[in-house]
C-alpha cells in the first residue's frame, strides 16, 4: 500500500512539473506553446538554456512566483530599466520586449483606481519592469500591492495630494521695481506676499526693515494697492488681467495706524455703537474686536455708474459693507443702499483719477471685486476731500475686512520656515536708535537735556567744518579736488533721486507712505547749483531748498541761511537725522528705489 502511495505522489509530482513547463511557457502567434518547438529552435542555432534556467523551468508555479517577487524587491528605483530576466519564457531574445502587444492585455483584476495628478506635475522617469504571468492563454502585467498601476516608482507619487502639491507645484512670478527692471522668481503656490518680499530683499542685497511690500498694479484701470502680508501671491495673480503686474516697493505707512491710531481716525468721522473713552488702545480694540460695531461716516464724491459725472453722497462704512444714504445724512435702514461688499472686494488707490476718470481731485480710491474679469460698471469710484480723509477710509476698510490678521502681521513680521538669511533682518537708521552722546570726558554719556543736545549738535557741525577745511588744505595737490568730490559724492546715496520734478518727488513720497520723517533729496529746477529736501510731516509734503555758500574760499551747503554749514550733503543728512533744527521733524526714512 505504501508503494502505491509513493508511486501516486511521484506521478503527481511529475505531472505538476510537466504542467508547469506547459503553463509557464508563453503562447506563440499560432497558439502553440514555445516548449513544443524547443527542438526546432535549437536546431536553427538558438543558444541552449543554462542550468539555472532549466532549474527554474522545472519548478512549480508558486515557487516561480516567489522567486519573481524576491527579484522584484531587490531592484531599486535608481537603477535603469532591466530587461525581462526570463527571455526563454516569452520566446524572445535576451533584452527584447515581450512579443505580446499591450493592447491585447486584459485589465488586471481588482486593481486600485488610477491616480489623477494636477496639471503641471511631472512624474519621475525611472521605470521598473513588471512581472509577466500566464492568465488564460493571455499575459498581463502583475502590479505590486498598494501601488498605482503605472510603470513609475516615484515615492512622491505615493504621497497625499496636499503634500505633493507643496513639493511639486511651483509657479514663476514676474516682479517689477520702480526703475522698470524686473525679475522672474520661482515660488511655491502657498507663498505669501511677505515671504516673497523677504526673498526679493535677500536676492537684491538690500536692507530689510519690514517695510517692503508687493503692489498690485493695474495700468489700464489706473489702480494699485499694497498686498497684505498674509495674502497668497498666486491667488492674487489669478484675479489679475494679463496687462497687470506686481511692483516691489517700500511702504512705511503699512502699519502706521497701530502706532498712532488717533491721527488716522478723526473723532467726527468715527461712530461707535457703545461708549468709548477715546484712548488709542480702546480705539484699536474696537476695530479689532468682531463683537464691536465701529462705523466710519462722512461725505464722499461718488462716480455715477455709466456716467462721467460725480455726486456728493453721505456714506457710512460698516462690517457688512459700504452704504450710501438716499436721503441726506439719514442712516435709517430704509434710506441706506449697499454700495460695495467688503468680503469679496479690495480697495485701491486711484493713480491718476483726475485725468482718467474726471475726478474732482487726486484723492481718489476704488473698490474693485476680486475676480479676473472686472467690467468698468462694477468698479466703485470714490473721492475724498483731502489725503487724511482718504487715508482714514482706506485704513478702516482694511481693519474691518481683515481685523486681527493685520495685527498679527504687524506683531509677527517674520514668517516661519524661511531660509536662515531671512531670520535676522537688518534695521535701518531710525529715531529710536540715535541719541545724542558726549565723548569729551574719559567715558561717553547720553545727553538727556534737549538744550545741551542741541548745543552739542551745533558744536559737532562746526567740528565737521573745521575737519573739512583742514582736509582741503592737506589735499590741495590731489588731482581730484575735494570740492569736486563733495559736489558729487551724494549721488551714490539711495536718498538722492537726481533731476526729478516736484510732482514726481511728491508722487514717490505718497507711494512709499505719508509718515513723519520720510524724505528724499533732488536737484533744484529753479537753481542749478542748489538742491531740494522733500519731507513729509503730518501727512503733508514740504520742500526745503539747500543752498550753496562760500566761506574762506570753500563751498558749503546750508538749510538755515548759513547758520549751520556742511561740506557735503551726506553730512547734512546725517546731522538732521539726529537733530530736527529748522525742520518740522527729524529725517527718519528715506525713499529708495532698488533695481531687481
Amino acid at each position: 500500500m505504501n508503494n502505491d502511495i509513493n508511486s501516486s505522489v511521484e506521478s503527481l509530482n511529475s505531472a505538476c512539473n510537466m504542467q508547469s513547463d506547459t503553463d509557464t511557457a508563453p503562447l506563440l502567434e499560432d497558439g502553440q506553446h514555445a516548449s513544443n518547438q524547443g527542438a526546432a529552435s535549437s536546431s536553427r542555432g538558438q543558444p541552449q538554456a543554462s542550468p539555472r534556467q532549466k532549474m527554474q523551468r522545472s519548478q512549480p508555479v508558486h515557487i516561480l512566483r516567489r522567486l519573481q517577487e524576491e527579484d522584484q524587491q531587490l531592484r531599486t528605483a535608481s537603477l535603469p530599466a532591466i530587461p525581462n530576466p526570463f527571455p526563454e519564457l516569452t520566446g524572445a531574445a535576451p533584452g527584447s520586449p515581450p512579443s505580446v502587444a499591450p493592447s491585447s492585455l486584459p485589465p488586471p483584476p481588482s486593481q486600485p483606481p488610477a491616480k489623477h495628478f494636477p496639471p503641471g506635475f511631472q512624474l519621475s522617469k525611472l521605470t521598473r519592469p513588471g512581472l509577466w504571468t500566464k492568465t488564460t492563454a493571455r499575459f498581463s502585467k502583475k502590479q505590486p500591492k498598494n501601488q498605482c498601476p503605472t510603470d513609475t516608482v516615484n515615492p512622491v507619487a505615493r504621497m497625499p495630494t496636499s503634500q505633493m502639491e507643496k513639493l511639486r507645484l511651483r509657479k514663476d512670478v514676474k516682479v517689477f521695481s520702480e526703475d522698470g527692471t524686473s525679475k522672474v522668481v520661482e515660488i511655491l503656490t502657498d507663498m505669501t506676499a511677505r515671504d516673497l518680499c523677504q526673498l526679493l530683499v535677500y536676492k537684491s542685497h538690500c536692507v530689510d526693515d519690514n517695510s517692503w511690500t508687493l503692489v498690485e498694479h493695474h495700468p489700464q484701470l489706473g489702480l494699485e494697492r499694497c498686498l497684505e502680508d498674509h495674502e497668497i501671491v498666486v491667488q492674487v495673480e489669478s484675479t489679475m488681467p494679463s496687462e497687470s503686474k506686481f511692483l516691489f516697493r517700500k511702504n512705511y505707512a503699512k502699519y502706521e495706524f497701530f502706532k498712532n491710531p488717533v491721527n488716522f481716525f478723526p473723532d467726527q468721522m468715527v461712530n461707535w455703537c457703545q461708549q468709548s473713552n477715546g484712548g488709542q488702545a480702546q480705539l484699536l480694540q474696537n476695530f479689532l474686536n468682531t463683537s464691536s460695531c465701529p462705523e466710519i461716516q462722512g461725505f464722499l464724491q461718488v462716480k455715477e455708474v455709466g456716467r462721467k459725472s460725480w455726486k456728493k453722497l453721505y456714506v457710512c462704512l460698516r462690517r457688512s459693507g459700504l452704504y450710501y444714504s438716499t436721503k441726506g445724512t439719514s442712516k435709517e435702514p430704509r434710506h441706506l443702499q449697499l454700495l460695495a461688499d467688503l468680503e469679496e472686494s479690495s480697495i485701491f488707490y486711484l493713480i491718476a483719477g483726475k485725468k482718467q476718470y474726471n475726478a474732482p481731485n487726486e484723492h481718489g480710491m476704488c473698490i474693485k471685486p476680486n475676480k479676473a474679469k472686472t467690467e468698468m460698471k462694477e468698479l466703485r469710484l470714490l473721492c475724498a476731500e483731502d489725503e487724511q480723509i482718504r487715508t482714514c477710509w482706506m485704513t478702516a476698510f482694511r481693519l474691518l475686512k481683515y481685523g486681527m490678521l493685520l495685527y498679527q502681521n504687524y506683531r509677527i513680521p517674520q514668517r516661519k520656515g524661511l531660509p536662515p538669511p531671512f531670520n535676522a533682518p537688518m534695521r535701518s537708521v531710525s529715531e529710536n536708535s540715535l541719541v545724542a552722546m558726549d565723548f569729551s570726558g574719559q567715558i561717553g554719556r547720553v545727553i538727556d537735556n534737549p538744550a545741551e543736545a542741541q548745543s552739542a549738535a551745533l558744536e559737532e557741525g562746526h567740528a565737521w567744518r573745521k575737519r573739512s577745511t583742514r582736509m582741503n588744505i592737506l589735499s590741495s595737490q590731489s588731482p581730484l579736488h575735494p570740492s569736486t568730490l563733495n559736489a558729487v559724492i551724494h549721488r551714490t546715496q539711495h536718498w538722492f533721486h537726481g533731476r526729478i520734478s516736484r510732482e514726481e518727488s511728491h508722487r514717490i513720497i505718497k507711494q512709499q507712505g505719508l509718515v513723519d520723517g520720510l524724505f528724499l533729496l533732488r536737484d533744484s529746477q529753479s537753481n542749478p547749483k542748489a538742491f531740494v529736501l522733500t519731507l513729509c510731516h503730518h501727512q503733508k509734503i514740504k520742500n526745503f531748498q539747500i543752498l550753496p555758500c562760500e566761506d574762506d574760499g570753500q563751498t558749503f551747503f546750508t538749510l538755515d541761511d548759513g547758520n549751520t554749514k556742511f561740506s557735503d550733503l551726506i553730512q547734512l543728512v546725517d546731522f538732521y537725522q539726529l537733530n530736527k533744527g529748522v525742520l518740522p521733524c527729524k529725517l527718519k526714512h528715506h525713499c529708495i528705489r532698488v533695481a531687481l
